[in-house]
């Protein structure tokens, strides 16, 4: 066992993180696997088959752990709300202004802001784990500095996609990874050609799958997805919007605390769950849509659903809207009974 020699190191730094911050519920378990895997990387990772740490090069690799970063990042990973308004008040601020420094536009650095946000809360859960950004985070270093790294790799993705005349210094300053550039390049050029070939082919079955899928939606989920995807909204400003007494659609996501008061405020890691319930309904319809009713094999359902999320993308939201609008229709009907 990589720790059976040092569970006294491992008991006392977790007996700190979970004595200062009681409200993250962070298990020891989940704790213990997380140091495990940065000692798995950076110790074991670089040693010789013969030559593996000792217990002593483990317990000084511990100490050297940010293992209260390592705590909140773990908490925010499971989507705690008190650690995500704790990282907020920590770190929304360097996030916004780095993501401000490394681009001039400020609708760009807005729209890498909300990035690297959703990037953090995970917007995919595969067998039960959320697979949030925050799970590649290891203690090693300071959280301040890993978030430096995701928003300055998220600003090179940005200019990748956006194929704009920027200058190898310019991506050199901001990671100094310019041959990616050219690759990522190639790589587009490849997938263009692909998705004209299959577009017309999987276009009208991929469509009306989706129209089903999205016809399965309660009509507060429609609202909820009306909100992000057609109107725009961030999540910060649909989380106000349920705050709001009168909101349509608070009564569909009040969330009570066990003493039964309602709470008043809503992060936007919450916003983000609701939204990817909604997701993963669509999605499972989607699938089964094509297989059942469609008779798609597995490797076609793929290609409808990478046309679905990608190419299809900006056509799907706007014809898709009407779908959505009747969403809040009913709610407005049910409010109103």
């Amino acid at each position: 066992m990589i720790l059976s020699g040092c569970t006294a190191e491992l008991d006392e730094a977790y007996s700190r993180c979970a004595s200062q911050h009681p409200d993250y519920a962070v298990s020891a378990e989940d704790f213990s696997d997380a140091v495990a895997a940065a000692i798995e990387k950076y110790l074991i990772g670089f040693s010789k088959p013969d030559m593996l740490p000792k217990p002593r090069e483990v317990q000084a690799f511990i100490s050297e752990l940010q293992v209260f970063d390592l705590y909140l990042a773990l908490a925010c990973a499971r989507g705690n709300e008190n650690a995500w308004w704790q990282f907020d008040r920590q770190y929304r601020l360097f996030i916004e202004r780095l993501a401000r420094h490394l681009l001039s536009i400020r609708a760009d650095a807005d729209e890498i802001i909300d990035h690297v946000y959703a990037e953090l809360f995970g917007t995919k859960v595969v067998d039960g784990i959320r697979l949030s950004k925050f799970r590649t985070y290891s203690g090693r270093g300071t959280l301040q500095g890993w978030l430096r790294a995701v928003v300055s790799h998220a600003v090179i993705d940005f200019y990748r996609r956006r194929q704009d005349e920027v200058s190898l210094d310019k991506l050199e300053e901001i990671d100094g990874r310019q041959s990616g550039a050219r690759i990522m390049l190639d790589r587009q050029c490849e997938e263009t050609m692909v998705a004209g070939i299959i577009r017309e082919r999987y276009r009208v079955v991929t469509l009306a799958a989706l129209d089903d899928a999205l016809a399965t939606l309660d009509d507060h989920e429609k609202l909820l997805l009306l909100y992000y995807h057609v109107e725009g909204l961030k999540l910060r400003e649909i989380a106000r919007i349920v705050e709001q007494p009168a909101s349509p659609i608070r009564r569909w996501f009040q969330r009570r605390s066990k003493g039964g008061e309602r709470p008043a405020r809503v992060h936007e890691s919450t916003v983000m769950r609701w939204l990817e319930k909604a997701y993963r309904k669509v999605s499972d319809r989607f699938h089964a849509e094509l297989g059942e009713k469609h008779g798609l094999k597995p490797a076609e359902i793929e290609i409808c659903m990478s046309l679905a999320t990608r190419d299809l993308a900006e056509s799907v939201t706007l014809e898709r809207t009407k779908i959505i609008n009747q969403g809040l229709e009913g709610i407005t009907t049910v409010e109103g009974a």
